[in-house]
């Protein structure tokens, strides 16, 4: 299994560079970013100075969307650090969260997501494509070069109908194992119907993970400081149950039937431990969602996470003890899974 770190664009940017390049140093092999341009620094920027300092890692977004980027620009900005640096990039890309509704835009359709997910990876393998019936082409892409992996992230059946028909890549942002199994066997299910080879859509779970000592202190205060991904997931969750209702069958209750306490949501604290916003979740939730423990325990959920088909596992390393965690994966967890 692999291992990802996804950090938020917080300034100074030569930190988010710093502790990239010490991941790669640990083994990591993904360096992920939020991609929200109104709360934090632009991460495109970024991306060209952790290339620049690393060798191997792969960085993208987790995730963009096709709505405050043009489509256009996305894959001239991912062919042009894969032309700078080699084929290191990934697209993470979804239908926009706090990107979108930090300016007072729902996130974009589904339809518009498949839409630009042809485009973006057309045009980074220097095909022409059809814009509403104007040809584009980026004559500096060579033709036949190879396309930005591209990996879709969703909650809901539609969604994950959409990264088994057309994606490379399927990003869950939990990691119950409950759940991971659901969503992994309705991914490949879907790509089956499509003609694709299941196997070849790479499966990755992105969470909080926060290293403890064991001890009921420990775990209760890594809890406080990673219940704001419970609060993050239910602005998804939300969307789910308005569309399909609280208790439909094509979503399972343990991923929406723990949101009924929740009052809105403060995007000024989007992705920070205290979010005042996200207390109505659970600790049971909390538990599920994020991995919490000593080193053995880490390592046991991620052996029971790849049984399932889990490819990678990237990190959501917001808390205060983010460079103890990612240290200790280097040192007790990368190569032991």
């Amino acid at each position: 299994m692999d291992i990802g770190l996804v950090l938020q664009t917080d300034p100074p940017a030569s930190t988010v560079v710093d502790l990239m390049v010490r991941a790669e140093g640990l083994g990591f092999g993904h360096g992920w970013t939020f991609d929200s341009h109104v709360l934090w620094q632009e991460p495109f920027v970024i991306y060209s100075r952790i290339l620049e300092r690393t060798s191997r890692l792969v960085v993208g977004p987790m995730v963009t969307n096709p709505g405050t980027r043009d489509w256009t620009v996305l894959a001239s900005l991912f062919a042009t650090l894969d032309d700078m640096f080699g084929p290191r990039t990934v697209c993470g890309i979804g239908r926009g969260d706090s990107a979108m509704r930090v300016q007072g835009r729902p996130p974009t359709t589904l339809a518009r997501l498949e839409a630009s997910i042809e485009v973006i990876r057309g045009l980074t393998a220097g095909r022409a494509v059809d814009l509403g019936g104007t040809e584009v082409r980026i004559p500096w892409v060579r033709e036949g070069a190879p396309a930005v992996p591209i990996w879709v992230a969703g909650y809901g059946p539609k969604a994950l109908a959409l990264a088994g028909r057309c994606a490379d890549g399927f990003v869950l942002q939990l990691a119950d194992p409950y759940l991971v199994e659901w969503t992994i066997k309705t991914v490949r299910a879907a790509a089956a119907d499509a003609g694709r080879d299941p196997d070849a859509i790479t499966m990755c779970v992105a969470a909080p993970a926060y290293v403890t000592d064991g001890s009921a202190a420990s775990t209760a205060h890594a809890r406080d400081q990673t219940r704001w991904f419970g609060g993050m997931v239910g602005n998804h969750v939300a969307d789910l149950v308005t569309r399909y209702g609280e208790s439909s069958a094509a979503v399972p209750a343990e991923l929406t039937g723990y949101i009924k306490g929740r009052a809105g949501y403060d995007y000024s604290h989007h992705g920070r431990a205290g979010n005042r916003s996200t207390d109505f979740v659970p600790d049971e939730v909390v538990d599920r969602f994020c991995l919490l423990g000593p080193p053995a325990a880490q390592r046991e959920r991620l052996a029971e996470l790849a049984s399932l088909g889990v490819d990678q596992f990237a990190i959501y390393a917001m808390h205060d003890d983010r460079e103890a965690t990612i240290d200790a994966y280097g040192a007790e967890v990368i190569g032991r899974v």
